[in-house]
Parts: structure tokens; C-alpha cells; sequence
């Protein structure tokens, strides 16, 4: 299991990755869950988690109409895998990784691929 956070997008951005992520990918929400901008003008997190499954992988590049920026949390395969899917869809840049015993966290930022 690991946990998706998004920020720095729209919520069209968001629903896009995590609509990737949703079709190879056992989650938390249904699929009638999803991101809605908040009214107050403050930074939004959107958060998910993610049960990765072996030999998925997204059918090719999805557009994005911005950058995205994710982290993903969780045990080292399952981060893995879900950064693995990100690379087929998306253009990846990794901002930074942190690594324990039982877990990593890796910093993404995603954008269409060229």
C-alpha cells in the first residue's frame, strides 16, 4: 500500500493522475470520488492510497495541462510500482527520495510527455 499526495495542480490535473493510477491500481476511493477545488484560495492537498498490482503498467503518455507535483509514501515495492506507472503516462522528475527499513518517500513532479 502507498499513499499518493498531489499538490500544486488543478483538480482536472489530479483527477487525470489519479485516474491513471485508478485503472491498474486497487484504491481508497470510487470512482465518483473526485478532486473538487476548495473555496477559500488555499493550497489543496489530494490525497489517495494506492494498492499496486505486478504487470500493470498505463496504456501510454496521458496529458496533463500543467505540472503536478506527488509524493508517494509508503513500502518500497509498492512505491516502486506506482512510480514505475507515473513514468509511462507522465514526463517524471525526481525532486528528492527519503529511504527506511520499511518504507520510502519519493518527490515527483509530473507533466506531459514530449
Amino acid at each position: 500500500m502507498a499513499t499518493v499526495s498531489l499538490t500544486g495542480a488543478s483538480e482536472e490535473d489530479a483527477a487525470t493522475v489519479f485516474g491513471v493510477l485508478r485503472t491498474g491500481f486497487t484504491t481508497d476511493r470510487s470512482s465518483d470520488d473526485v478532486p473538487q477545488e476548495q473555496p477559500g484560495g488555499r493550497s489543496v492537498v489530494w490525497t489517495a492510497e494506492f494498492e499496486p498490482t505486478q504487470g500493470w503498467i498505463p496504456a501510454g503518455p496521458t496529458p496533463l495541462e500543467g505540472s503536478v507535483s506527488a509524493t508517494l509514501q509508503g513500502d518500497h515495492a509498492a512505491v516502486d510500482q506506482l512510480r514505475e506507472a507515473l513514468g509511462v503516462a507522465f514526463a517524471v522528475d525526481e525532486r528528492g527520495t527519503a529511504s527506511g527499513d520499511q518504507e520510502q518517500e519519493v518527490d515527483l513532479r509530473l507533466t506531459t510527455k514530449r
